[in-house]
């Protein structure tokens, strides 16, 4: 059976016959160890093209150079060999062996081993695997195992391991890498790891120490992994110590999906799937702070990528983007690019995008996207269709579907609902929510939903809710709202709060408010508030002036220049242009005296609409003498329908003698209303009918 990383198979040549210099011994001797990346050096654009002017210098030169050395080597350990020295037949067979000349290989090998060289044991049985003679192979590398050939046991144990026989697979292995190498740790520590015993990471660990970059990279995966369960253990504790149930950003708003902004393929390659080490030891069993093992798993990933383990390089890559630290992870996206991982390929186009160089960007992905990258295939649709090349874009969002990327028909979905092509759409987005994909499936709702087909939205929503989605759990909440299920919606309300979701936590807030829960609606008006929604600031602010004692009303006369927090929040949310909070924010800044506050929070409501607004602004009008000026906004006040502003044009035009507008801004009132204002307002009618009528 296959393993996953570098030496994939068991007749890759650095298995048994690393490829070394000319004349090395192989089996027993050391590989040596392979030389890192040079460090690259500008900004990532500027790179590309000095790196590939320099990919081929000096390569005819060094080839050369070589071959003449091989040639020289192989003559002198020749005529040695017919002397009958041992090691040089040893060494002349392996040279052989290597090129691939396995019958001018074999007698110098038989030679050698049948006088008790173990190297040439260890590399006839090589030979002989090569040739199919699995079982005579097995024999000559026992013999040199048993006579101490670490590379002979490694061998002799992946035969078992192939074979079936684990139990033999491990005895041999664990003789290899006992005896120091580093093949034999990694195969042993893959072997422990399958069975998932405590020891896989000792071993695992030992290969890495020992250069091995496959097993370096699988340490720093299994390093990461583990940081992300003791993260996820901490924020566990920290809500049930009552941190409180929010947590992690907005993450989307009212029926979301159907019409966003193109869900575009707009982030860092996906999680690989690749193999760990796992059943180390329990995540929380002391294995470190999350930070603290994230930094242990840069290192080997740093080690891994030096070595050239290309996917150590786009991991790495992605820590430090996450860090911030760019210009290094765009180093690292491109040596690992360069090498022919389509991932940093796609994750370099990314990074360029979001530097303002798209026709770079566009390059890598084009590069990715032809290596069968899905993610890279999105980014071109999503590229294309923002330019409004539509049928480009679709051309590439198929490409992705076809690459295995779900995010594709998604995607296809998204265009066709933004040119309208609904029944299109409807049916790239099933396409994509039975394949797994929960934002589709929210879409798929919110387009049944909104064509009428509540009944066949409730569904979908549920199976992207329960999938993890967190718009669809919100859109749930509000489907249920709309069937008067109060409870049911608060379930899904709080679910989608929990996420993170700022337009869930407000409804939550407003439904605790409804049922007397202040502390709770606070908890949640506030994390909503921060979140940025102006209706969460102005009902935050509105409980918190709730609860004012009568020692904190201003009495008549009396100077106060300090806001409370309740103004402050209704200054967030005027500030956002919530009309009802810039009345607000108007009537406590007029309490302080502050006339200049309030005239402007008051115009600002006026001119949005706001008939109290208009009122009120009118009020502080007259108060300071333009008693012209408050009559046009009283008279916009009365028009939207605000009963006392009528009132106060009848009381105003009374004043004035204009008995015919007096009368019919009391009629107004009294039609408008409340009652208080709609009694006074008839008294005053019934006095100017008098007046009139004598």
């Amino acid at each position: 059976m296959g393993f996953m990383g570098d030496k994939a198979t068991l007749l890759e040549s650095e298995r048994f016959v690393p490829v070394q210099g000319p004349g090395d011994i192989v089996g027993d001797q050391a590989v040596a160890p392979e030389a890192a990346p040079e460090p690259i050096a500008g900004s990532v654009t500027n790179t590309i093209a000095e790196a590939v002017a320099d990919a081929g210098a000096g390569v005819g030169d060094r080839l050369g150079d070589e071959t003449e050395a091989e040639t020289e080597t192989e003559a002198r350990h020749r005529r040695a060999a017919e002397r009958g020295d041992i090691a040089s037949m040893s060494i002349l067979g392996s040279l052989l062996l290597r090129r691939g000349d396995l019958d001018g290989a074999e007698p110098y090998l038989r030679a050698a081993t049948s006088a008790g060289d173990r190297a040439a044991a260890n590399n006839l049985g090589v030979l002989l695997h090569q040739r199919g003679y699995a079982d005579e192979a097995a024999g000559w590398w026992r013999i040199a195992a048993v006579a101490g050939s670490a590379a002979a046991a490694h061998a002799l144990g992946r035969h078992y391991r192939e074979r079936g026989d684990e139990p033999a697979a491990e005895y041999w292995l664990r003789q290899s890498a006992e005896s120091g190498h580093a093949l034999g740790a990694y195969a042993l520590a893959d072997l422990l790891e399958h069975r998932s015993d405590v020891g896989a990471e000792r071993w695992m660990r030992t290969a890495a120490e020992q250069g091995h970059r496959e097993a370096a990279y699988r340490l720093a995966r299994a390093l990461e992994r583990r940081a992300a369960e003791v993260g996820g253990l901490q924020l566990l504790r920290d809500a049930l110590a009552g941190a409180g149930p929010l947590g992690g950003p907005a993450t989307g708003t009212r029926l979301r999906g159907a019409a966003a902004g193109g869900g575009r393929a707009d982030g860092a390659a996906p999680a690989e799937e690749d193999r760990a080490v796992t059943g180390s030891r329990p995540a929380a069993a002391g294995g470190g702070t999350a930070a603290a093992l994230l930094a242990e798993a840069e290192q080997w990933y740093r080690q891994a990528a030096a070595r050239g383990h290309r996917r150590g390089a786009l991991r790495l890559g992605t820590l430090l983007e996450e860090r911030g630290e760019l210009k290094e992870a765009g180093r690292w996206y491109l040596t690992s690019a360069k090498d022919g991982e389509a991932k940093a390929a796609c994750a370099l186009g990314f990074l360029l995008r979001d530097a303002g160089d798209e026709e770079s960007a566009a390059m890598w992905w084009l590069r990715a996207a032809q290596d069968g990258d899905g993610n890279a295939a999105n980014a071109l649709g999503a590229l294309h269709a923002e330019r409004g090349e539509t049928q480009t874009a679709e051309r590439w969002y198929r490409a992705a579907m076809d690459a295995g990327d779900v995010n594709g028909a998604y995607n296809l979905g998204l265009l066709c609902a933004e040119q309208g092509r609904t029944a299109h759409a409807e049916q790239w987005y099933r396409r994509a929510a039975y394949a797994g994909h929960r934002e589709a499936a929210n879409a798929l709702a919110v387009l049944l939903l909104q064509g009428g087909d509540a009944a066949g939205a409730g569904p979908w929503f549920s199976k992207a809710a329960e999938a993890g989605s967190v718009d669809a759990a919100f859109n749930l909440g509000i489907l249920h709202a709309s069937r008067d299920e109060d409870r049911e919606a608060l379930e899904w309300y709080e679910r989608a709060a929990a996420a993170g979701h700022v337009e869930a936590a407000l409804q939550v807030g407003i439904a605790l408010v409804r049922d007397g829960d202040e502390q709770g609606a606070e908890r949640h008006l506030r994390y909503a508030a921060g979140g940025g929604s102006a209706e969460a600031a102005f009902r935050l602010g509105a409980l918190l002036d709730s609860r004012k004692s009568p020692y904190d009303v201003v009495r008549l006369g009396e100077a106060v220049t300090r806001k409370t927090e309740c103004e402050e929040w209704y200054e967030r949310a005027a500030q956002q242009g919530h009309r009802r909070a810039q009345v607000r924010a108007g009537m406590l800044a007029a309490a302080r005296g502050d006339v200049t506050d309030a005239a402007y929070w008051y115009r600002a409501a006026a001119e949005g609409g706001s008939r109290n607004g208009a009122f009120n602004l009118g009020l502080l009008l007259s108060h300071e003498g333009s008693e012209a000026e408050a009559a046009l906004w009283w008279t916009r006040a009365a028009e939207a329908g605000h009963g006392r502003a009528a009132l106060r044009l009848a009381l105003l035009c009374a004043r004035r003698g204009d008995l015919v507008d007096g009368k019919r801004w009391c009629a107004r009132a009294v039609e408008l209303g409340p009652p208080e204002v709609a009694e006074r307002a008839a008294r005053l009618r019934d006095a100017l009918q008098q007046e009139l009528s004598a």
